[in-house]
Protein backbone atom coordinates (compact mmCIF):
# COMPACT_ATOMS: atom_id res chain seq x y z
CA UNK A 1 0.00 0.00 0.00
CA UNK A 2 0.37 3.66 -0.32
CA UNK A 3 0.69 5.41 2.85
CA UNK A 4 1.01 8.39 3.86
CA UNK A 5 1.68 9.24 7.63
CA UNK A 6 0.92 13.21 8.81
CA UNK A 7 3.17 13.87 11.54
CA UNK A 8 6.92 12.88 12.38
CA UNK A 9 6.74 12.68 15.65
CA UNK A 10 7.30 9.66 17.96
CA UNK A 11 4.22 7.89 16.88
CA UNK A 12 4.35 8.71 13.44
CA UNK A 13 7.86 7.75 13.03
CA UNK A 14 7.23 4.05 14.81
CA UNK A 15 4.18 3.72 12.62
CA UNK A 16 5.68 4.89 9.08
CA UNK A 17 8.79 2.84 9.65
CA UNK A 18 6.75 -0.42 10.95
CA UNK A 19 4.57 -0.32 7.72
CA UNK A 20 7.73 0.28 5.70
CA UNK A 21 9.42 -2.62 7.13
CA UNK A 22 6.70 -4.78 5.74
CA UNK A 23 6.47 -3.87 2.31
CA UNK A 24 4.27 -0.51 2.16
CA UNK A 25 5.35 2.60 0.34
CA UNK A 26 5.29 5.53 3.59
CA UNK A 27 5.60 8.93 2.97
CA UNK A 28 6.37 10.61 6.09
CA UNK A 29 5.42 13.90 6.39
CA UNK A 30 5.84 16.97 8.89
CA UNK A 31 5.03 20.64 8.40
CA UNK A 32 8.45 20.63 10.80
CA UNK A 33 11.45 21.45 8.27
CA UNK A 34 14.06 21.16 10.47
CA UNK A 35 12.72 17.98 11.72
CA UNK A 36 12.47 16.42 7.90
CA UNK A 37 15.78 18.00 7.12
CA UNK A 38 16.91 15.92 10.18
CA UNK A 39 15.45 12.79 8.92
CA UNK A 40 16.42 13.38 5.19
CA UNK A 41 20.01 13.98 6.46
CA UNK A 42 19.86 10.44 8.61
CA UNK A 43 19.73 11.99 12.11
CA UNK A 44 16.59 10.35 14.29
CA UNK A 45 15.23 12.92 16.53
CA UNK A 46 14.30 10.85 18.86
CA UNK A 47 15.80 7.94 20.86
CA UNK A 48 13.90 4.50 20.67
CA UNK A 49 16.46 1.62 20.97
CA UNK A 50 15.92 0.24 17.51
CA UNK A 51 14.31 2.96 15.57
CA UNK A 52 17.34 4.07 13.74
CA UNK A 53 18.69 0.78 12.12
CA UNK A 54 15.45 0.34 11.03
CA UNK A 55 14.54 3.98 9.55
CA UNK A 56 18.15 3.35 7.70
CA UNK A 57 17.32 0.06 5.70
CA UNK A 58 14.02 1.38 4.68
CA UNK A 59 14.73 4.63 3.19
CA UNK A 60 17.84 2.78 1.72
CA UNK A 61 15.58 0.71 0.27
CA UNK A 62 12.77 3.38 -1.03
CA UNK A 63 10.68 2.34 1.02
CA UNK A 64 10.24 4.84 3.68
CA UNK A 65 10.24 8.79 2.79
CA UNK A 66 10.70 12.12 4.57
CA UNK A 67 8.90 15.54 2.97
CA UNK A 68 6.92 18.29 3.90
CA UNK A 69 4.86 18.32 1.03
CA UNK A 70 1.57 17.16 2.96
CA UNK A 71 -0.49 17.77 -0.14
CA UNK A 72 1.53 15.40 -2.19
CA UNK A 73 1.46 12.88 0.05
CA UNK A 74 -2.43 12.91 0.72
CA UNK A 75 -2.67 12.81 -3.17
CA UNK A 76 -0.73 9.56 -3.81
CA UNK A 77 -1.39 7.51 -0.73
CA UNK A 78 -4.90 5.48 -0.19
CA UNK A 79 -4.20 5.13 3.66
CA UNK A 80 -3.60 8.42 5.58
CA UNK A 81 -2.60 8.59 9.00
CA UNK A 82 -3.44 11.60 11.06
CA UNK A 83 -0.45 11.14 14.08
CA UNK A 84 0.37 14.84 14.58
CA UNK A 85 0.44 15.71 18.73
CA UNK A 86 -2.61 16.47 20.86
CA UNK A 87 -1.29 19.03 24.07
CA UNK A 88 -2.72 19.54 26.94
CA UNK A 89 -4.80 22.80 27.30
CA UNK A 90 -5.02 24.63 30.42
CA UNK A 91 -8.22 22.68 31.79
CA UNK A 92 -6.43 19.28 30.55
CA UNK A 93 -8.73 18.54 27.36
CA UNK A 94 -6.33 17.56 24.31
CA UNK A 95 -5.90 20.47 22.04
CA UNK A 96 -7.07 18.86 18.63
CA UNK A 97 -5.87 22.34 16.28
CA UNK A 98 -3.69 20.12 14.78
CA UNK A 99 -5.39 16.95 14.06
CA UNK A 100 -8.62 19.07 12.76
CA UNK A 101 -5.81 21.20 10.44
CA UNK A 102 -4.68 17.53 8.91
CA UNK A 103 -8.45 16.75 8.29
CA UNK A 104 -8.94 20.17 6.32
CA UNK A 105 -5.79 19.73 4.19
CA UNK A 106 -6.84 16.08 3.40
CA UNK A 107 -10.52 17.50 2.59
CA UNK A 108 -8.66 19.92 0.05
CA UNK A 109 -5.70 17.85 -1.44
CA UNK A 110 -8.13 14.57 -1.99
CA UNK A 111 -8.50 13.11 -5.42
CA UNK A 112 -9.30 9.91 -4.50
CA UNK A 113 -11.10 7.72 -1.88
CA UNK A 114 -8.97 7.58 0.93
CA UNK A 115 -9.17 5.45 4.31
CA UNK A 116 -8.01 7.67 7.01
CA UNK A 117 -6.85 6.33 10.28
CA UNK A 118 -6.62 8.50 13.65
CA UNK A 119 -3.96 6.98 15.19
CA UNK A 120 -3.34 10.34 17.64
CA UNK A 121 -4.20 10.24 21.02
CA UNK A 122 -8.33 12.00 20.33
CA UNK A 123 -11.23 12.26 22.83
CA UNK A 124 -14.20 10.70 22.11
CA UNK A 125 -15.96 12.26 19.52
CA UNK A 126 -13.21 13.13 17.54
CA UNK A 127 -13.93 10.94 14.44
CA UNK A 128 -17.18 12.43 13.90
CA UNK A 129 -15.24 16.19 13.80
CA UNK A 130 -12.72 14.94 11.40
CA UNK A 131 -15.07 13.12 9.13
CA UNK A 132 -17.28 16.41 9.29
CA UNK A 133 -14.28 18.40 8.86
CA UNK A 134 -13.51 16.41 5.48
CA UNK A 135 -16.89 16.32 4.56
CA UNK A 136 -17.35 19.66 4.28
CA UNK A 137 -14.00 20.38 1.70
CA UNK A 138 -14.88 17.28 -0.48
CA UNK A 139 -17.76 14.80 -2.20
CA UNK A 140 -15.17 12.15 -2.60
CA UNK A 141 -15.62 8.83 -0.62
CA UNK A 142 -14.11 8.49 2.78
CA UNK A 143 -13.57 6.47 5.87
CA UNK A 144 -12.32 7.50 8.92
CA UNK A 145 -11.03 4.45 11.11
CA UNK A 146 -9.99 5.52 15.05
CA UNK A 147 -6.96 3.48 15.39
CA UNK A 148 -5.46 3.82 19.11
CA UNK A 149 -1.70 3.55 19.63
CA UNK A 150 -0.14 1.43 22.58
CA UNK A 151 3.39 2.05 22.11
CA UNK A 152 5.73 2.07 25.63
CA UNK A 153 8.62 4.09 25.10
CA UNK A 154 11.72 1.83 24.78
CA UNK A 155 9.96 -1.06 24.06
CA UNK A 156 8.02 0.57 20.45
CA UNK A 157 9.20 -1.34 17.61
CA UNK A 158 8.19 -4.65 20.10
CA UNK A 159 5.09 -3.51 20.75
CA UNK A 160 4.09 -1.94 17.42
CA UNK A 161 5.45 -5.61 15.53
CA UNK A 162 3.68 -7.50 18.37
CA UNK A 163 0.65 -6.60 19.39
CA UNK A 164 -1.34 -7.54 22.06
CA UNK A 165 -4.10 -6.71 20.06
CA UNK A 166 -5.05 -4.21 17.20
CA UNK A 167 -7.88 -1.73 18.51
CA UNK A 168 -9.88 -0.24 15.05
CA UNK A 169 -13.30 2.48 15.65
CA UNK A 170 -14.84 1.63 12.15
CA UNK A 171 -18.28 2.07 10.26
CA UNK A 172 -17.75 0.36 7.21
CA UNK A 173 -16.79 -2.94 5.90
CA UNK A 174 -14.44 -1.56 3.37
CA UNK A 175 -12.71 -0.01 6.18
CA UNK A 176 -12.66 -2.90 8.41
CA UNK A 177 -10.91 -4.91 5.42
CA UNK A 178 -8.00 -2.23 4.59
CA UNK A 179 -6.73 -1.98 8.47
CA UNK A 180 -7.29 -6.44 8.50
CA UNK A 181 -4.89 -6.29 5.35
CA UNK A 182 -3.00 -3.51 6.58
CA UNK A 183 -2.31 -5.03 10.01
CA UNK A 184 -2.12 -8.81 9.27
CA UNK A 185 1.28 -9.34 9.28
CA UNK A 186 1.19 -8.48 13.15
CA UNK A 187 -1.59 -10.63 13.95
CA UNK A 188 -0.44 -14.26 12.84
CA UNK A 189 0.43 -15.18 15.82
CA UNK A 190 -3.54 -15.38 16.60
CA UNK A 191 -3.70 -12.02 18.48
CA UNK A 192 -7.16 -10.31 17.68
CA UNK A 193 -7.75 -7.29 15.68
CA UNK A 194 -10.52 -6.02 17.48
CA UNK A 195 -13.91 -4.51 15.48
CA UNK A 196 -15.47 -1.62 17.78
CA UNK A 197 -17.17 1.55 16.97
CA UNK A 198 -15.35 4.91 16.90
CA UNK A 199 -16.37 6.27 20.35
CA UNK A 200 -15.87 2.74 22.02
CA UNK A 201 -12.37 3.06 20.14
CA UNK A 202 -11.17 6.15 21.21
CA UNK A 203 -12.58 5.37 24.60
CA UNK A 204 -10.43 2.33 25.11
CA UNK A 205 -7.49 4.03 24.82
CA UNK A 206 -8.11 6.62 27.84
CA UNK A 207 -9.41 3.59 29.45
CA UNK A 208 -6.24 1.53 29.37
CA UNK A 209 -3.53 4.25 30.34
CA UNK A 210 -5.93 5.35 33.26
CA UNK A 211 -5.91 2.32 34.46
CA UNK A 212 -2.34 1.56 34.21
CA UNK A 213 -1.85 4.77 35.61
CA UNK A 214 -4.31 3.80 38.40
CA UNK A 215 -2.16 1.13 39.21
CA UNK A 216 1.31 2.55 39.46
CA UNK A 217 -0.80 5.19 42.12
CA UNK A 218 -2.08 2.47 43.99
CA UNK A 219 1.11 1.08 44.44
CA UNK A 220 2.69 4.52 45.23
CA UNK A 221 0.09 5.41 47.99
CA UNK A 222 0.42 1.72 49.23
CA UNK A 223 3.68 2.46 49.77
CA UNK A 224 3.38 5.37 51.62
CA UNK A 225 0.79 3.45 53.93
CA UNK A 226 3.75 0.98 54.30
CA UNK A 227 6.29 3.78 55.71
CA UNK A 228 4.51 4.81 58.19
CA UNK A 229 2.97 1.34 59.46
CA UNK A 230 6.74 -0.40 59.29
CA UNK A 231 5.93 -2.70 55.99
CA UNK A 232 7.37 -3.26 53.24
CA UNK A 233 5.99 -2.61 49.93
CA UNK A 234 8.28 -5.02 48.15
CA UNK A 235 6.66 -8.42 50.10
CA UNK A 236 3.35 -5.99 50.17
CA UNK A 237 3.92 -6.47 46.21
CA UNK A 238 5.10 -10.03 45.66
CA UNK A 239 1.79 -10.55 48.22
CA UNK A 240 -0.83 -9.20 45.69
CA UNK A 241 1.12 -9.62 42.44
CA UNK A 242 0.85 -13.54 42.56
CA UNK A 243 -2.77 -13.18 42.85
CA UNK A 244 -4.04 -14.32 39.39
CA UNK A 245 -6.75 -11.71 39.45
CA UNK A 246 -4.62 -8.64 40.12
CA UNK A 247 -1.00 -9.82 38.34
CA UNK A 248 2.24 -8.39 38.77
CA UNK A 249 3.03 -5.19 35.73
CA UNK A 250 2.85 -1.85 37.10
CA UNK A 251 3.13 -2.34 40.91
CA UNK A 252 6.47 -1.00 41.13
CA UNK A 253 6.53 1.64 44.11
CA UNK A 254 8.27 5.06 42.46
CA UNK A 255 8.53 8.66 42.75
CA UNK A 256 5.53 8.58 40.02
CA UNK A 257 4.90 8.05 36.37
CA UNK A 258 5.56 10.91 33.73
CA UNK A 259 5.61 10.92 29.57
CA UNK A 260 3.78 12.13 27.03
CA UNK A 261 1.22 9.35 27.57
CA UNK A 262 -0.28 8.64 31.21
CA UNK A 263 0.00 12.35 32.38
CA UNK A 264 -1.99 13.90 29.49
CA UNK A 265 -4.59 11.07 28.97
CA UNK A 266 -5.66 11.22 32.40
CA UNK A 267 -6.19 14.62 32.80
CA UNK A 268 -7.63 14.36 29.13
CA UNK A 269 -10.25 11.98 31.00
CA UNK A 270 -11.13 13.97 33.48
CA UNK A 271 -11.56 16.91 31.37
CA UNK A 272 -14.03 14.67 28.92
CA UNK A 273 -16.18 12.95 31.35
CA UNK A 274 -16.72 16.89 33.21
CA UNK A 275 -17.63 17.81 29.57
CA UNK A 276 -20.20 15.29 29.28
CA UNK A 277 -21.81 16.25 32.66
CA UNK A 278 -19.91 13.70 35.07
CA UNK A 279 -17.73 14.12 37.62
CA UNK A 280 -15.33 11.68 38.19
CA UNK A 281 -13.71 10.43 41.19
CA UNK A 282 -11.19 7.77 41.01
CA UNK A 283 -9.30 9.02 37.92
CA UNK A 284 -8.32 12.55 39.60
CA UNK A 285 -7.41 10.82 42.82
CA UNK A 286 -4.77 8.93 40.42
CA UNK A 287 -3.28 11.96 38.96
CA UNK A 288 -3.50 13.77 42.76
CA UNK A 289 -1.09 10.78 43.96
CA UNK A 290 1.12 11.01 41.16
CA UNK A 291 1.86 14.39 41.65
CA UNK A 292 2.68 14.24 45.44
CA UNK A 293 5.02 11.06 44.80
CA UNK A 294 7.11 13.31 42.57
CA UNK A 295 8.33 15.73 45.80
CA UNK A 296 8.54 12.32 47.69
CA UNK A 297 12.31 12.28 47.33
CA UNK A 298 12.70 15.99 48.11
CA UNK A 299 11.34 15.50 51.67
CA UNK A 300 13.27 12.49 52.50
CA UNK A 301 16.15 14.64 51.26
CA UNK A 302 15.09 17.03 53.71
CA UNK A 303 14.15 14.61 56.35
CA UNK A 304 17.45 13.58 56.63
CA UNK A 305 19.41 17.05 56.21
CA UNK A 306 17.31 19.72 57.07
CA UNK A 307 15.20 22.27 54.78
CA UNK A 308 18.16 24.51 54.21
CA UNK A 309 20.63 23.14 51.44
CA UNK A 310 22.88 25.36 50.94
CA UNK A 311 26.08 24.13 50.47
CA UNK A 312 24.92 21.03 49.74
CA UNK A 313 25.49 18.87 46.56
CA UNK A 314 23.62 15.91 44.81
CA UNK A 315 24.41 13.49 42.63
CA UNK A 316 21.55 12.46 40.81
CA UNK A 317 21.16 9.51 38.35
CA UNK A 318 18.42 9.20 35.79
CA UNK A 319 17.10 11.90 34.00
CA UNK A 320 14.43 10.75 31.53
CA UNK A 321 10.90 9.92 32.74
CA UNK A 322 11.83 5.72 32.44
CA UNK A 323 14.78 3.85 30.79
CA UNK A 324 15.67 3.58 27.27
CA UNK A 325 14.35 7.20 26.00
CA UNK A 326 15.34 10.23 26.06
CA UNK A 327 11.56 11.51 27.26
CA UNK A 328 11.57 14.39 30.04
CA UNK A 329 8.11 15.41 29.27
CA UNK A 330 6.64 15.36 33.02
CA UNK A 331 10.03 13.45 34.20
CA UNK A 332 9.68 13.32 38.23
CA UNK A 333 13.90 14.63 37.67
CA UNK A 334 12.45 17.66 37.22
CA UNK A 335 10.41 17.80 40.20
CA UNK A 336 13.46 17.22 42.50
CA UNK A 337 16.02 19.15 41.05
CA UNK A 338 13.48 22.02 41.13
CA UNK A 339 12.95 20.90 44.93
CA UNK A 340 16.77 20.43 45.78
CA UNK A 341 17.28 24.16 44.06
CA UNK A 342 14.49 26.02 45.33
CA UNK A 343 16.60 24.66 49.02
CA UNK A 344 19.86 26.22 47.71
CA UNK A 345 21.58 22.66 46.91
CA UNK A 346 23.55 22.27 43.64
CA UNK A 347 22.99 18.82 41.70
CA UNK A 348 25.26 16.98 39.05
CA UNK A 349 23.07 14.74 37.13
CA UNK A 350 23.83 11.86 34.67
CA UNK A 351 21.66 10.21 32.37
CA UNK A 352 22.35 7.61 29.25
CA UNK A 353 20.19 9.52 26.76
CA UNK A 354 18.42 12.16 27.89
CA UNK A 355 21.16 14.83 28.84
CA UNK A 356 20.65 16.79 25.98
CA UNK A 357 17.10 17.16 26.23
CA UNK A 358 17.46 17.99 30.00
CA UNK A 359 19.49 21.16 29.00
CA UNK A 360 17.19 21.61 26.01
CA UNK A 361 14.64 21.98 29.09
CA UNK A 362 16.36 23.91 31.97
CA UNK A 363 19.59 24.94 30.79
CA UNK A 364 22.89 25.19 33.16
CA UNK A 365 20.78 25.10 36.09
CA UNK A 366 22.09 21.97 37.23
CA UNK A 367 26.16 20.36 36.03
CA UNK A 368 25.66 17.23 33.84
CA UNK A 369 28.50 14.41 34.24
CA UNK A 370 30.45 12.67 31.53
CA UNK A 371 29.53 8.98 33.34
CA UNK A 372 27.56 7.74 36.41
CA UNK A 373 30.89 7.94 38.78
CA UNK A 374 31.58 11.56 37.74
CA UNK A 375 28.49 12.71 38.89
CA UNK A 376 29.11 11.19 42.23
CA UNK A 377 32.40 13.81 42.78
CA UNK A 378 32.00 15.40 46.28
CA UNK A 379 28.38 15.02 46.32
CA UNK A 380 26.78 14.58 49.70
CA UNK A 381 24.42 11.92 48.80
CA UNK A 382 23.23 10.44 45.62
CA UNK A 383 19.77 10.18 44.50
CA UNK A 384 18.38 7.74 41.82
CA UNK A 385 15.43 8.77 39.47
CA UNK A 386 15.31 6.83 36.85
CA UNK A 387 15.94 2.76 36.91
CA UNK A 388 18.65 2.59 33.68
CA UNK A 389 19.91 -0.72 33.95
CA UNK A 390 23.05 0.53 34.41
CA UNK A 391 22.52 1.86 37.59
CA UNK A 392 21.07 -1.38 38.96
CA UNK A 393 24.51 -3.10 39.82
CA UNK A 394 25.66 -0.49 41.94
CA UNK A 395 29.59 -1.14 42.86
CA UNK A 396 29.47 0.79 46.47
CA UNK A 397 32.91 0.09 46.90
CA UNK A 398 34.09 2.46 43.88
CA UNK A 399 31.65 5.62 44.61
CA UNK A 400 32.91 5.17 48.19
CA UNK A 401 35.70 7.63 47.88
CA UNK A 402 34.14 9.62 45.22
CA UNK A 403 30.84 10.76 47.62
CA UNK A 404 31.68 13.59 50.19
CA UNK A 405 28.83 11.60 52.08
CA UNK A 406 27.67 8.05 52.54
CA UNK A 407 23.67 8.43 51.80
CA UNK A 408 21.75 6.85 48.88
CA UNK A 409 18.11 7.91 48.15
CA UNK A 410 16.72 5.22 45.29
CA UNK A 411 13.59 6.41 44.28
CA UNK A 412 12.73 3.39 42.49
CA UNK A 413 13.97 0.45 45.14
CA UNK A 414 16.16 -1.07 42.92
CA UNK A 415 19.03 -1.73 45.56
CA UNK A 416 19.45 -3.90 48.28
CA UNK A 417 18.95 -2.26 51.11
CA UNK A 418 20.42 -4.54 53.83
CA UNK A 419 23.32 -4.64 51.09
CA UNK A 420 23.93 -0.69 51.34
CA UNK A 421 23.42 -0.28 55.09
CA UNK A 422 26.02 -3.43 55.20
CA UNK A 423 28.14 -0.67 53.25
CA UNK A 424 28.14 1.60 55.73
CA UNK A 425 25.83 3.83 53.73
CA UNK A 426 22.24 5.61 54.92
CA UNK A 427 19.59 4.60 52.58
CA UNK A 428 16.46 5.65 51.67
CA UNK A 429 13.95 3.79 49.58
CA UNK A 430 10.41 4.25 49.18
CA UNK A 431 8.41 2.25 51.29
CA UNK A 432 10.68 -0.42 52.11
CA UNK A 433 12.27 -1.14 55.55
Amino acid sequence: MKIAVIGSGYVGLVVGTCFADTGNKIYCVDVDEKKIARLQAGEVPIYEPGLEELIKRNVEEGRLLFSTDVATAIKKASVIFIAVGTPPGEDGSADLRYVLAVADSIGTHMESPKTVVLKSTVPVGTNKKVRARIAAKTKIDFDVVSNPEFLKEGAAIEDFTKPDRVVIGCETEAARKVMEELYSPYLRTGKPLLCMDPASAEMTKYAANAMLATRISFMNEMARICEVVGADVNHVRKGIGTDARIGFPFLFAGVGYGGSCFPKDVRALVQTAKEHGYQPHIVPAVEEVNEEQKHLLVQKVFKHFGKDLKGKHFALWGLAFKPKTDDMREAPSLVVVEGLRAAGATVTAFDPEAMKETKRMIGDAITYADNALDACKGADALILVTEWSEFRHLDLEEIKPLLKGRVLFDGRNIWDPARVRAQGFEYYGIGVR
